[in-house]
């Protein structure tokens, strides 16, 4: 599979499979998103941004393929509907907003649009998210461990815990009966899973899983080095988008 993404991200480096893309949201993640872009052949047709959020129209997206969108939570739901209502595919990353999700996924079809969603695009960040699955599943049985989870992103970032600690968090409770929700705390009830928030500096990406008994400690973490990795997730999520229609995740495009 992992063979598969890397043939795949360099065909589409290689070929003249060309897009015209949008970016929503010029901060540092935008920024490197049209580096990445323009590296790849893609062609960069609008940038919104909080000067000029009027541009995110249907005049504006007429000739863009897709959009990448990364923002804030207040606007990613709103910025979202407005590409699919426009019939422009839209990559989303920003976190925070997420108990809109349905509602958009649901416009999505109705719209007949397309529409790809993921808390973190790191490669690494998502084969994570594949072995905190199955640790879960292993330690379900093995009751005399507690499990807990931190996370620590730069000082800009707005929303705590982070989308990626959510995930992270939700998918141990699919599997772990003796947890049934989390809290943005150091310490939870026995029922809950602690998720602690750090912000510190300009770090990228930090997270961590740690399960404890009174005999040992397990720990699953990945640390973010740069915004790079994370924007060329999204750029290949954007090629593996353009021309579909639907709701896509990480898992679709690892999986293909």
């Amino acid at each position: 599979m992992w063979h598969e993404l890397r043939i795949f991200v360099e065909f589409n480096t290689l070929t003249g499979n060309t897009m015209k893309a949008a970016i929503i949201g010029y901060g540092k993640m935008g920024h490197e998103i049209e580096t990445l872009l323009r590296e790849r052949g893609h062609e960069v047709v609008l940038i919104v941004d909080a000067d000029n959020t009027g541009d995110l129209d249907a005049e504006h997206l007429r000739n863009v393929d897709v959009a990448l969108e990364f923002t804030s939570p207040a606007t990613a739901y709103g910025n979202i509907c407005r590409c699919l209502e426009c019939g422009t595919a839209v990559v989303s990353g920003t976190t925070g907003w997420t108990d809109r999700l349905p509602d958009a996924r649901a416009l999505c079809d109705k719209t007949g649009g397309a529409l790809f969603y993921a808390s973190n695009y790191s490669l690494g960040v998502n084969l994570l998210f594949r072995l905190n699955r199955r640790l879960a599943e292993m330690m379900n049985p093995l009751t005399q461990y507690d499990v807990r989870i931190e996370e620590t992103h730069h000082i800009q970032k707005k929303d705590a815990p982070s989308g990626t600690a959510i995930t992270l968090a939700d998918e141990i409770i699919e599997r772990l009966d003796r947890k049934d929700g989390w809290v943005n705390e150091s310490q939870a009830p026995e029922d809950k899973i602690a998720i602690t928030s750090y912000r510190e500096g300009m770090i990228a990406g930090i997270h961590t899983v740690t399960y404890e008994s009174e005999d040992d400690i397990l720990e699953l973490k990945h640390t973010i080095k740069n915004r790079r990795t994370l924007a060329l997730g999204a750029v290949v999520a954007a090629e593996f988008l353009c021309g579909k229609s639907g709701f896509y995740t990480m898992d679709d495009l690892l999986n293909q």
